[in-house]
């Protein structure tokens, strides 16, 4: 998710727009480093995994090595431009539009736009919050710019678990089948890293009593948001 050359802060007596759209902009980076991260089995998975999936998480790795090398590009790109510039409301302007994707990250607002939702019924009570966690990986790494679970907003911090008496729990909120996700990004994408052989679609396949749908509705909202 580059080394900044700082301004001399001396020759400072106040900080204009331009800086505080930089500092913006590097928070936003900070912040999507986070989001990028990836929580994987631990060693003991990695041991037992075949070399074809090895070779998988390798690849899947270095994509996202090359996605945040291009963000990180982007954003110091931008921060050059905004130093040379001399109009403060281009700067605003930038910061703003940053600022809005921030708040989208950080799931403070609502979204909507293109996506697919995805549906998981489970009357076998066979599907547990690995599932979902994979399902929510796998559309983040597929470029979902926003999730929902249910009712619950899907951030960075977000925890999915296996409470007593069944369901899954998404950040402290008990959820019963069947599961629905929400996300937005491009459908095509998305619906793709849904279907992938041995993904999400194939593991909710092999439990009994389980199936797993993906709809592309023509417009997706999500409504709800984090404190």
């Amino acid at each position: 998710m580059r080394a900044v050359r700082r301004p001399e802060l001396g020759s400072l007596r106040r900080p204009g727009r331009a800086r505080v759209a930089v500092w913006v902009l590097l928070a936003v980076l900070g912040f999507g480093i986070t989001v990028s991260v990836r929580a994987h089995s631990g060693a003991a998975g990695l041991s037992n995994a075949r070399p074809d999936d090895l070779v998988g998480i390798l690849d899947d790795l270095d994509a996202k090595g090359r996605r945040l090398q291009s963000e990180a590009d982007s954003l110091q790109e931008t921060r050059d431009r905004l130093n040379g510039s001399d109009s403060g409301a281009e700067a605003l302007a930038e910061a703003r539009s940053r600022a809005e994707g921030l708040a989208i990250l950080a799931g403070t607002v609502g979204a909507q736009g293109p996506g697919i939702e995805v549906t998981i019924d489970d009357s076998g009570g066979r599907v547990g919050a690995d599932v979902l966690v994979d399902a929510i990986q796998e559309l983040r790494d597929a470029g979902a710019e926003a999730l929902q679970v249910g009712a619950v907003r899907v951030v960075a911090s977000t925890a999915v678990v296996d409470p007593t008496g069944g369901g899954i729990a998404v950040d402290g909120h008990h959820l019963g089948p069947p599961y629905r996700i929400l996300a937005i990004g491009d459908a095509h994408t998305l619906a793709q890293a849904m279907q992938i052989p041995g993904g999400v679609l194939d593991t909710v396949a092999s439990r009994d009593g389980a199936v797993a749908s993906v709809a592309t509705p023509a417009l997706v909202r999500i409504t709800a948001v984090r404190p």
